[in-house]
This record gives structure tokens, C-alpha cells and sequence, in this order.
């Protein structure tokens, strides 16, 4: 469904319109405007013609896992990948793409080694939603509960859709989820974070380190090379003085190269803030790094227990079906 094309046709009809175009996609989910039986025949028809509900995606499920992964294809035959991970506490979080690939050339990660092609507009951002949100209405489970900006690219290099996208989903007369059951993961790009924290200081803000100094980040990540973590944790300090809100630090622990005591001390010393909190992951098997061993997992864990460290541990999900971390490629033309 394309935003734009919804509000330029019922631009012409009365107000309450829209509203009632809100209502019929939003909460009740329906895939062909002849479903909504609020609107005259003829309308249904122009909205069906011009602006389909149709999504075309293919579905792959998790055998070990409440995980399912969808492949996203748009009008010009570019595709982007989204992934629901239910939770046993009812939650329903979908890890939503940005960009069709990444610019950032991250090289722990499938999506950055793939390229860019493109930012995805705000309607195709929405898209990602309504699909799962369709799917869990179809299986007779609860609803979308949490969407996470940590698929496809860098969500701040596409700005004003992703800000967009948000604010069209937490509309009280569509989609209504909370501000704060959105989280936005990003680098840090240079002057981002004053950004986000006057235009939605209720989203949640997850920082991806990956490495407790600026040579091994940058070797990591490259678009890392002139932001320095000093210069990043300043903008980071502005923005909790601005929105009084936790920031989660996400880290991947990849084997003999940032999991070593050394590193988890150094790790501890930058994240001494009352709202740092520490989310480690361990890294999913892609291409030339290898996992950490448990033992390595538990001695690092071990450091930032004796520094008091908050940390939790995320643990994989969907990596049997490539839906985990660091996982998420679409090839062009692919089926």
C-alpha cells in the first residue's frame, strides 16, 4: 500500500475518510479494498485499481523457533527481508528493514557485504507490518506488541521515512502502538542523536559498539572511522541529559577478536553511565568470523559482572532459517 497515493485519492472525499481508511487497514487488516464495505463500490474500485493492499512477499518459517522470516519484494522488483520473533511472554516483535542493503559495509554482516541499492520509502516500511501484523491476525494470535528498526541498513541514513513510518504506526486512529514500544538500532551517525532525541525522545535507542576501542570498530565497521567513540559518547551523553532515557549498547561477541578479557575490562570503562545498559549477542556464523566459545562468553560475562555492568544476553533467534543477527540479505530478482 502506498501512503501517498492513499491520501491523495481521499484527498477529494469527506474528512472521515480517512479515518475510516485508518480503521479497515490498520486494525482490521484487510488485503482488498472490497472489504471495506464503509466505503461506496466505486471508491473500493479506484482504491483497488491505484492504491492495492496486496503484499507480495514469500514466507519461510523457523523449525526451532517462533521465527518467521518474509521476503518483501516492491513495485520495482527490489525486495528487503522482515522477521517476527514471538516471544513466550505474548510478545510480538517484527525487526523491521530500512534500506534495501546497507551502505555502511559492516563486515560482520550479510547485509552490508550485499551493497545498496536503495532506501525503502515510508509506505514500504509500514508494509513490513501490516504483512506480519495480517499473518498474526490470520493464525489467531495476539497482536503486534514491538517493531524494531535492526533489519535491512542503517535506519538513520534514511531519516524522514523511518521517522515518518513511526509516526503513521503510532497514530491513535490507525495502527496506536506506543512510541516506546519502538527501538531504532544505528552506528551513531555524527549528529543523529540530538535529531532523534527532539523528534521522538520516547523511542527506545540502541547503539551498535561492537568494539570497546576506535581501531578494531573501525576495522568492523568502517563508516566508524572518522566518529570517534569519544566524539559518540558525547552525543550520546547529550542525548540522555535531553530525553532522561536508557540507551542499550549492542555487541556482538565474535570469536578471538573482541571477546577477550582485556577487551570486556576496557568495554566496562567506557559504560560506566547510571543509563548504559549492555546488550550482548553472540555472533551468528556468516562468512569470516566465527562464534564465541562459551567459555569465552561466561569469562567476559564474568569481567562485567565484577564492574557491575548492566548486560543482558540476547539469544538467537531464527538462525536455522539466516533471520538472526546480522543474517538478513535479499538478492535481486531472487523468488
Amino acid at each position: 500500500m502506498d501512503i501517498n497515493k492513499l491520501w491523495k485519492i481521499l484527498k477529494s472525499e469527506p474528512k472521515y475518510r480517512l479515518k475510516q481508511a485508518n480503521q479497515v487497514v490498520f486494525l482490521d487488516l484487510i488485503e482488498n479494498w472490497q472489504a471495506a464495505t464503509v466505503f461506496p463500490l466505486a471508491l473500493r474500485d479506484k482504491l483497488n485499481t491505484d492504491c492495492p493492499l496486496k503484499i507480495d512477499a514469500k514466507l519461510t518459517g523457523s523449525e526451532k523457533s517462533l521465527v518467521c522470516k518474509a521476503l518483501i519484494k516492491f513495485e520495482d522488483g527490489l525486495a528487503a527481508e522482515t522477521v517476527l520473533m514471538r516471544h513466550k511472554d505474548a510478545r510480538n516483535t517484527i525487526c523491521v528493514s530500512s534500506q534495501v542493503g546497507c551502505p555502511l559495509a559492516c563486515t560482520f554482516c550479510a547485509t552490508g557485504q550485499m551493497g545498496f541499492k536503495r532506501n525503502l520509502s515510508a509506505s514500504e516500511i509500514i508494509t513490513q507490518v501490516l504483512f506480519f501484523a495480517r499473518y498474526l491476525k490470520q493464525k489467531n494470535i495476539s497482536k503486534v506488541t514491538n517493531i524494531v528498526f535492526m533489519g535491512m541498513g542503517e535506519p538513520f541514513l534514511n531519516y524522514d521515512n523511518v521517522v515518518s513510518a513511526i509516526k503513521i504506526l503510532n497514530d491513535k486512529d490507525g495502527f496506536n502502538l506506543g512510541m516506546r514500544h519502538f527501538s531504532i538500532s544505528t552506528i551513531g551517525l555524527p549528529g543523529t542523536l540530538k535529531k532523534i532525541a527532539k523528534d521522538l525522545p520516547q523511542v527506545n535507542l540502541a547503539i551498535s559498539l561492537h568494539a570497546s576501542d576506535d581501531k578494531l570498530r573501525a576495522e568492523l565497521m568502517p563508516a566508524t572511522k572518522n566518529f570517534s567513540l569519544k566524539k559518540l559518547f558525547a552525543e550520546i551523553d547529550e542525548y540522555t541529559t535531553l530525553t532522561r532515557r536508557q540507551v542499550m549498547f549492542e555487541y556482538l561477541l565474535i570469536g578471538g577478536i573482541n571477546d577477550r578479557p582485556e577487551q570486556a575490562d576496557a568495554l566496562a570503562r567506557i559504560l560506566n553511565k547510571p543509563l548504559d545498559f549492555l546488550n550482548l549477542i553472540r555472533y551468528n556464523d556468516i562468512g569470516k568470523y566465527k562464534k564465541s566459545s562459551t567459555r569465552a562468553v561466561n569469562e567476559f560475562k564474568k569481567i562485567l559482572e565484577k564492574h557491575r555492568i548492566k548486560f543482558g544476553q540476547r539469544f538467537t533467534f531464527g538462525d536455522d532459517i539466516q533471520a538472526a543477527c546480522g543474517q538478513l540479505v535479499a538478492e535481486r530478482g531472487r523468488d
